[in-house]
C-alpha cells in the first residue's frame, strides 16, 4: 500500500476509535423512570466500539439489590426491517419478571433500530450460514450488557438470569459457556437462526449447519438451558427444536426441553404478548422459582 494510504487508514481508525471511545464513556440512565414498572431509558456498551447499546430497564419497587434478568430479542437477516425495529420491550414479561423481584434490562443489539451501528451478527447467505460465529456474535452484545449492569448499585452481581427470544435465544445457548456463577441459568423460547427460509414457514437455512453450532454451543455449555417452543412454531418447529436439544445435551450440555401449547396463529411470539406469557408461566416458574426474590417493600 502507498505510505499516503497508509497513515490515512490510520488517521481515520484513530479518529473511529476516539468517536467509539467517547460514545461508549456515555452509558446509564437517560431520562427519569416512568411507567409500567419504573420503565427507564439506558445505553449499555457494546462488544466493539461502535455506538452503545440502547436498552430499558424495569425494577420491583425500592432500592434493591435486585437479581437481573436480561432478555434478548429476536432479530431478522433483512436490512430494511432491522433497521425499522422498534425499541423491544417485552413487557409482558417484563412485568412477569419485576412481579417476582427481578429487575429486567432488554437492550437493542448493534445493527438494529435505534442502536445501529455495524450488525455483528450477521449469519451470511443461507447456503454457507455461519451460525455459530453469529451466535458467539449475539453472545458478546448480551455479555456486554450483563457486565455493566452488574456494576449497578440496585443490582446483584451474581446469579442473572439471560432469556432469549429466537435468535436472541440462540445467542443465549452460546452464553451458556459463562460461569454458572455469574449467569444462573438460561431459559431459551424457541433459539436458532435461519428460520422461515425465503420467507416460506417451516423452511430452515442449512439446518445441518444449525444442529454444528448446536452441538458446538452444548459442548462448551456450563449454565443450564430451559429451551421452550410452541406447539405451533413455524419458524422453529417442536420437532426440529428437539433436534437441536439433543444435539445441544449430547454434547455436553444441560437442558430441560418443553413444548408449550399452540399459541394464536404463529407461537414464534408467544414471549411477546401478555397471553403468550401466561401460557408460559408454568414453565418459567419451574425455571426461575429457585432465584426469584420476594418483591421489595414500596417505597
Amino acid at each position: 500500500m502507498h505510505p499516503a494510504k497508509v497513515i490515512l487508514a490510520a488517521v481515520l481508525l484513530a479518529a473511529f476509535g476516539v468517536r467509539g471511545s467517547a460514545a461508549q464513556q456515555n452509558l446509564g440512565a437517560e431520562g427519569a423512570e416512568g411507567e409500567p414498572n419504573r420503565l427507564q431509558l439506558w445505553l449499555v456498551p457494546s462488544p466493539d466500539l461502535g455506538p452503545p447499546q440502547h436498552a430499558v430497564l424495569f425494577r420491583p419497587p425500592g432500592p434493591g439489590p435486585f437479581p437481573l434478568a436480561l432478555i434478548a430479542h429476536a432479530s431478522t437477516q433483512n436490512v430494511l426491517r432491522r433497521a425499522q425495529m422498534p425499541q423491544p420491550e417485552y413487557r409482558a414479561l417484563a412485568a412477569w419478571l419485576v412481579a417476582r423481584g427481578f429487575a429486567v434490562l432488554v437492550p437493542e443489539r448493534p445493527g438494529h433500530g435505534a442502536t445501529g451501528g455495524k450488525y455483528l451478527e450477521d449469519q451470511g447467505g443461507c447456503d454457507e450460514a455461519d451460525y455459530a460465529r453469529s451466535g458467539r456474535a449475539t453472545a458478546d452484545a448480551i455479555a456486554a450488557a450483563i457486565g455493566f449492569a452488574r456494576q449497578q448499585p440496585f443490582i446483584r452481581p451474581e446469579g442473572m438470569v439471560v432469556i432469549g427470544h429466537s435468535a436472541g435465544g440462540w445467542g443465549a445457548l452460546a452464553l451458556a459457556r459463562e460461569e454458572p456463577k455469574d449467569v444462573a441459568a438460561i431459559i431459551a423460547f424457541a433459539p436458532g437462526r435461519g428460520g422461515h427460509a425465503n420467507d416460506l414457514p417451516n423452511r430452515i437455512c442449512a439446518p445441518h449447519t444449525l444442529m454444528a453450532a448446536a452441538a458446538e454451543f452444548g459442548k462448551a455449555a456450563r449454565v443450564p438451558v430451559t429451551w421452550l417452543v410452541a406447539a405451533n412454531d413455524s419458524y422453529f418447529s417442536p420437532a426440529l427444536s428437539r433436534q437441536l436439544a439433543d444435539a445441544f445435551r449430547n454434547a455436553g450440555g444441560k437442558v430441560d426441553f418443553r413444548v408449550l401449547g399452540a399459541y394464536g396463529s404463529e407461537g414464534h411470539w408467544l414471549p411477546e404478548t401478555e397471553a403468550g406469557v401466561r401460557s408460559a408461566g408454568n414453565e418459567l416458574d419451574r425455571a426461575l422459582k429457585p432465584r426469584s426474590a420476594k418483591p421489595a417493600k414500596k417505597r
